[in-house]
């Protein structure tokens, strides 16, 4: 009798435990097998108590481990009988190869399913007070990655200029670059820009400028966190920075009650 096991492909939002939706929360629980990315915090990995867990992130020049690797370990890990998790920061379909994972188990033959996760590119800018839509101001909004520079061009290249947001997932090295960039195709030096590092996060840092002082590199920002650009007038919306509960989310409460016990 040939076991199969099951791939959960699960995104695990932007970094706090408490916007984890309910069902990526019970494909942890139940999980034997966890691959989790390198945004991954030990407070999300806690809820995944009974599986062994594996480190297969990647960051700008360090990677754990291949993507064809993964590919194989996640399918042999399910025809063995095992229920794994690939863990991935915010949404697995943005940004995250989960179309790629996707396809491999499909074509290995191996069940799986998709746990949506809110994605960084709605959740950074909306943590630091920035609707990346705004009734008379924006009516759309694009997402794109900054890390490979043809690829950035290419996205922006039919965009009229200062005529939507623009939010830069992964492109916090390339900042400067990509107000530069956008600066050349003719949008206004003035245009409000922010940058928001560790969304959500108890060290979450918002920075806030112009089109023309990212050009010049003149954010200050501490640590090496994962950084999200918002370029546009959306910008200059006077909305604080979210604030979170005096008692935290119910699963924090959750967790110290826990703890008590």
């Amino acid at each position: 009798m040939v076991v199969t096991g099951h791939v959960s492909l699960v995104g695990a939002g932007p970094g706090d435990p408490g916007l984890l939706t309910r069902t990526a929360i019970a494909r942890l629980r139940g999980a034997d097998l966890v691959l989790y990315d390198a945004l991954i915090g030990e407070r999300i990995l806690r809820y995944a108590r009974r599986a062994q867990r594996f480190f297969v992130g990647k960051r700008a020049g360090r990677h754990a481990m291949t993507q064809e690797a993964i590919h194989a370990l996640m399918i042999r890990a399910a025809r063995r009988g095992r229920r794994v998790v690939r863990l991935k920061g915010g949404d697995p379909f943005v940004f995250g190869r989960g179309g790629e994972e996707a396809l491999a188990l499909q074509h290995a033959g191996v069940p799986y399913d998709v746990v949506p996760g809110i994605t960084s590119a709605v959740a950074a800018p909306a943590s630091a007070g920035i609707p990346v839509t705004h009734r008379g101001v924006a009516t759309a909004f694009l997402v794109v990655s900054g890390h490979d520079e043809h690829a950035f061009a290419s996205a922006i290249g039919q965009l009229q200029p200062n005529g939507v947001t623009v939010v830069v997932l992964m492109g916090l090295g390339r900042s400067a670059a990509i107000a530069c960039q956008l600066i050349d195709r003719g949008w206004s030096r003035g245009t409000p820009a922010a940058i928001v590092v560790d969304a959500s996060r108890p060290q979450q840092q918002v920075w806030r400028g112009t089109l023309d002082e990212l050009a010049r590199d003149c954010p200050e920002i501490e640590g090496d966190g994962p950084g999200t650009l918002v370029i546009g007038d959306v910008v200059a919306v006077a909305l604080q920075a979210a604030t979170r509960s005096p008692e935290g989310s119910r699963y924090e409460v959750a967790e110290r009650r826990s703890a008590r016990r």
